[in-house]
């Protein structure tokens, strides 16, 4: 591998740099977007049930936004309880957006790695160029020049694809995962407003 590194030259370095970053955002939003974590399916019976027991309190509330994301957006439903139906929506649709935005911390910086590994690529690949026709002379031409100038060229761009397409596919992949949750949270929200209000049991 460090062979491999050395033929390609300083281009190979700020692809290492993104492959990294890219495997870190990777391995967090793996972790942060379980739906357990996010989304728990249960949670919406036992609010409920809760309800139906005897209310909700200060220390249910805070327990609430400690339990989940979808605990956050239930949490600020049941503290506009007894306000109106579209003070509680409100409510909810502002810790909705909140929510969603945390959802998608650094899928945007995948993203841009994604967009950039293949330009980066190609810029080795370029330069990898200017060093293979460099390597011509009016007296005849370096064997050793004209073959790294192929080194860094065909390297980069290899690692320029290496390192696009699997960010590429993790970006699609968490994209979808977010959007799938919020619609999730969002009708869980709905449901939960209706029960405060008294128009669904």
């Amino acid at each position: 591998m460090w062979q491999i590194i050395l033929a390609a030259g300083w281009p190979i370095w700020p692809l290492i740099f993104a492959s990294v970053i890219a495997l870190a955002i990777i391995g967090e939003r793996a972790f942060a977007l379980r739906a357990g974590a996010v989304a728990p399916q249960n949670l919406l019976p036992e609010v409920q049930t809760w309800l139906t027991k005897g209310g909700i309190t200060k220390e249910t509330i805070s327990r609430l936004e400690q339990h989940s994301v979808l605990g956050q957006v239930f949490a600020s439903a049941l503290s506009t309880a007894k306000s109106s139906r579209e003070v509680t929506k409100e409510a909810v649709e502002e810790t909705g957006r909140a929510v969603a935005h945390n959802l998608e911390k650094y899928l945007s910086t995948l993203g841009t790695i994604a967009t950039v590994s293949p330009l980066l690529g190609l810029l080795g690949t370029v330069i990898g160029m200017v060093e293979l026709f460099g390597a011509f002379t009016s007296t005849g031409h370096d064997v050793a020049q004209f073959a790294r100038g192929i080194s860094v060229a065909l390297y980069n761009t290899a690692a320029g694809i290496v390192v696009a397409v699997p960010a590429m596919i993790a970006y699609r992949y968490y994209r979808s995962k977010v959007d799938g949750l919020l619609v999730d949270m969002e009708q869980q929200a709905i449901k939960l407003v209706e029960i405060i209000h008294g128009e669904r049991e």
